[in-house]
């Protein structure tokens, strides 16, 4: 079961990834559109981590790992910005494709943080 911030981040990642492949195959060097849709991946795992530390105040706390949910909701926010800079450093169509790789592990780094949240996979799960 993925729950709405899972779904909010699988459609942004996807428009990132999207747009990074889009642009690498046109050979095309980092633009605005690429930075942008990476930059959204970042405000929604911001969205997400604020989320996740109201959420246990409301009543709904994390089955699963809380420390290991926090390791995956850091690394989550440090690839967009590792991203974005490395864009903005090597203009060449190969950044558009680690502005991809933005998109989509962001799309798996939140189905598993999904996952620990619900305790629904893991070690003796």
């Amino acid at each position: 079961m993925f729950d709405l911030w899972f779904w909010v981040m699988a459609v942004v990642g996807t428009l990132c990834a999207a747009a990074g492949i889009w642009f690498a195959l046109r050979n095309d060097p980092p633009n605005d559109v690429t930075i942008v849709a990476a930059g959204l991946v970042f405000l929604a795992t911001v969205v997400y981590a604020a989320a996740s530390v109201i959420r246990p105040l409301v009543g709904d706390p994390a089955t699963g790992n809380v420390a290991e949910f926090w390791a995956y909701m850091l690394t989550q926010l440090v690839l967009p910005v590792g991203g974005i800079w490395w864009s903005l450093v090597e203009r060449t169509r190969w950044s558009n494709l680690v502005l991809a790789a933005v998109g989509l592990v962001g799309i798996v780094m939140a189905a598993r943080m999904n996952q620990i949240w619900y305790g629904v996979a893991g070690y003796g799960a």
